[in-house]
């Protein structure tokens, strides 16, 4: 049996999701793939592709390992097993074309994938949205990353030629057409990857929360930063002002995600374009998460008639942008930057142009 389940993109809406905000993200047409087979003992037998590593374990001894990517695997058995469901041994082989550390979530793909291969394996009778959820805690409890729902969302549920409207709170959703009418979607990998990702994610998540609470103690009934206005952030919060400029680029990122939303449905790309401009300056200059080869990749495009968009993607310090670009004008784009970006950065610039596609299955 092999299972695809895609990458992701997230269109506008950065960092809101763990604020139970909307996240506008799409499945695209890079993905991991996932071979699996029953075996007749207790052992979990693992090969990466991208690795050429081997990992085994038993049923009874699921654990993390530093190795880290099995993690990714035994994670979900792990939540599986809690559950009180059975599975029983297996081969598993994992590659993909997902690109490491770009910012396109491989992770939530490997859950997604070993989630819905073991369900159809082993007649689980588990739906979507909880092969979503089990896969999230997953990653919570063995990767070590508290991440938001929408990487596994999108991978489990994403729909070819549209976004997914996300309600982080309710898990609500809608599909949005996207409708790029002669435009494509570019990501541009920066190709680097700072050590700052994963824990100033967790100091961002923290801010947040701290907003939050000194908010609660003149109103109440707060419950997130999805529930605050800036406003309120102005009352009782300007006296942080690290904490006061995280909650208010989220307070105003939710707001260009809606609004985002309404422009899509109308067909007006250069008004998404100026919006996604906007979260990038928001989450380089307010929330902190950008760094000097992001900012160059976008201040380089900022200006071109071609580019009607761009902005830093993903959990920050590396990773890629996302660019919406006039087709006539994609592959001049990546020639002239990828220059300029090397003489520049010392770093090579990797290109992807990307498409919507369905979300997990079987091939």
């Amino acid at each position: 049996m092999v299972v695809r389940s895609p990458g992701r993109i997230n269109i506008i809406g950065e960092h809101t999701d763990y604020n139970e905000g909307f996240v506008l993200p799409a499945a695209i047409d890079k993905a991991i793939y996932v071979a699996i087979g029953k075996r007749h003992d207790d052992v979990i037998s693992l090969y990466a592709g991208d690795f050429e590593q081997s990992h085994e374990c038993y049923l009874q001894e699921v654990k993390p390992t530093e190795k880290h990517w099995p993690n990714y695997v035994l994670g979900v058995v792990d939540q599986l097993q809690k559950r009180g469901l059975v599975v029983g041994g297996f081969n598993l082989v994992v590659d993909g074309d997902i690109p490491i550390g770009a910012g396109l979530s491989s992770s939530a793909a490997v859950e997604c994938a070993v989630a819905y291969a073991l369900n159809e394996m082993f007649g689980l009778g588990l739906g979507r949205i909880e092969m979503v959820h089990l896969a999230q805690k997953a990653e919570h409890e063995f990767a070590g990353v508290r991440c938001g729902i929408m990487d596994q969302f999108a991978s489990m549920m994403g729909k070819a030629g549209h976004a997914i409207k996300l309600d982080c709170r309710s898990l609500e959703y809608e599909y949005v057409p996207l409708d790029l009418r002669g435009a494509k979607i570019v990501l541009l990998n920066t190709n680097v990857k700072h050590s700052l990702a994963s824990s100033e994610y967790n100091v961002r998540r923290q801010q947040c929360e701290r907003g939050v609470t000194l908010i609660q103690q003149h109103v109440p009934e707060v419950h997130s930063l999805r529930d605050t206005t800036v406003d309120m952030l102005d009352a009782y919060v300007k006296q942080d002002a690290e904490v006061y400029n995280r909650c208010r680029y989220v307070v105003e990122e939710i707001g260009r995600l809606l609004l985002a939303c309404e422009k899509l449905q109308q067909g007006h790309l250069e008004d998404l374009g100026k919006l996604m401009y906007a979260t990038h300056d928001g989450l380089s200059r307010d929330y902190g998460v950008s760094c000097k080869e992001l900012d160059y990749l976008v201040d380089a495009i900022r200006e071109n008639p071609a580019v009607l968009g761009a902005r830093m993607m993903g959990g920050g310090f590396g990773g890629c942008t996302i660019n919406l670009v006039k087709e006539e004008a994609v592959d001049s784009l990546i020639a002239n930057l990828g220059a300029a970006y090397e003489k520049d950065m010392k770093l090579p610039l990797t290109a992807y142009v990307a498409t919507t596609q369905d979300g997990t299955g079987l091939m």
